[in-house]
């Protein structure tokens, strides 16, 4: 909205109007939004679910300092929220396709983790809306993500560098039946891939004993792709949200990540020198990405242990989401298990235990654990570990994962 005001302004040669022509500067402004959002409207919403007694329902999992947490306020997710869209409504291009992506993606997913902690707190129901309905949602969002990715003329992407670009021209001006076989701009299900020079993956290649008819049916397997990264993620973030600060720490480096891969996808001048694809008009992702840091971290400020809020599905769901949807948009959703490791440790910590639980109990007629109890970082409570101590360690994991994933980007 602001864009837009200052846009006019600028026009009349208002002073000072053109800075917000600047991703810098609101990517800056959204980030110092979020977190006066987050840490000011977050003590408001405490005060307001304490007063309504929307505390949190413990269940007994036999963990040290477990109904200590008992009354907690939940459904804190409603700040992340607030702190990510309103930021980004202010100082975001609203006519933007990814913005518009990500705001659906931010509400969507905010919808149903918020009924779920609705029918949790409520209604008194511990297990909340069912995985089924919850599933049904995400698949919803992945439609509507992939195929909007899919068939949307804004969204295209370069694949050649300038030079390229110029050596290609001269060389369709010499033989000019072949200057119509390529295109510097394309639309395709095209994706980044770490560690190789030829470092680009079409997912129309899946479908190669298709023949020529590979390229008309692609659509179908990129958005079935976009379906299953945005439910694995979604959940992953959902299952790590078991300790004090763990989901939202780790989303914040994430998040950080994510927006250092946006800028550089997004500038024509590192997208040539890294090798990767260029995202035209995905410069926006910026400043709504330093609106998810901004508001990750001024969470962060009441969620630290000990908690004073949790933020419950509303929260965790709706990241996760973010997460996934704003990897796919740059074209680095390849990254995610190297730079979401702990979200993929931690729901493979859970199917393992699951697993062998089952197969144990059918051979032998008692189930047995892997671990001590899933996910992983209750396992390492009953091992005696602090609360904090595991949290920190984990964040220092996701900081190394991080650094791991930037790294990436030269090694081929």
């Amino acid at each position: 909205m602001l864009f837009s005001l200052f846009k006019y302004l600028e026009s009349i040669d208002f002073p000072g109007a053109g800075m917000f022509q600047y991703i810098s500067f609101r990517s800056g402004m959204a980030v110092i939004f979020a977190l006066l959002i987050g840490t000011i409207f977050g003590k408001f919403i405490i005060r307001v679910l304490q007063r309504q007694q929307i505390g949190e329902i413990v269940r007994d999992l036999g963990l040290e300092g477990q109904y200590q947490k008992k009354g907690t306020p939940t459904m804190g997710g409603l700040i992340i929220i607030a702190s990510i869209l309103v930021p980004v409504l202010l100082f975001g291009k609203l006519d933007n396709v990814y913005v518009l992506l990500m705001i659906t993606t931010t509400v969507w997913l905010g919808l149903i983790g918020f009924i779920d902690d609705y029918i949790k707190v409520f209604k008194k129901n511990k297990k909340g809306l069912a995985g089924g309905f919850k599933v049904v949602g995400q698949i919803v969002l992945g439609l509507v993500v992939g195929l909007t990715l899919f068939f949307s003329d804004d969204v295209v992407v370069r694949m050649e560098s300038p030079a390229d670009a110029e050596i290609r021209q001269i060389e369709a001006e010499a033989r000019p039946t072949d200057a119509t076989k390529e295109t510097q701009y394309i639309k395709a299900p095209i994706t980044n891939v770490p560690f190789f020079k030829d470092n680009r993956f079409n997912y129309n290649s899946l479908l190669w004993f298709l023949g020529d008819k590979a390229e008309q049916w692609g659509w179908i397997i990129f958005v079935l792709a976009v379906i299953f990264i945005t439910t694995a993620v979604s959940n992953g973030a959902n299952i790590t949200d078991g300790l004090d600060g763990l989901a939202t720490g780790t989303s914040a480096i994430i998040g950080a990540t994510l927006g250092i891969l946006a800028y550089v996808s997004s500038n024509t001048i590192y997208a040539d020198y890294l090798n990767i694809m260029y995202v035209p008009y995905s410069e926006e992702l910026v400043v709504y990405m330093s609106a998810f840091i901004g508001a990750t971290v001024g969470f962060l400020w009441y969620n630290s242990f000990p908690a004073q809020i949790f933020m419950g599905d509303t929260g965790s769901l709706t990241i996760g989401g973010i997460i996934a949807v704003f990897a796919i948009l740059i074209r680095m959703e390849l990254l995610i298990p190297i730079l979401c490791g702990i979200f993929l440790v931690e729901n493979i910590s859970v199917m393992m235990q699951v697993s062998y639980f089952k197969y144990t109990r059918k051979k032998y007629g008692e189930g047995r654990r892997i671990f001590r109890m899933a996910p992983l970082h209750h396992h390492y409570q009953l091992k005696g570990y602090p609360e904090s101590k595991i949290v920190v360690r984990f964040w220092i994991v996701g900081i190394i994962l991080a650094v791991l994933t930037i790294v990436t980007l030269k090694i081929r």
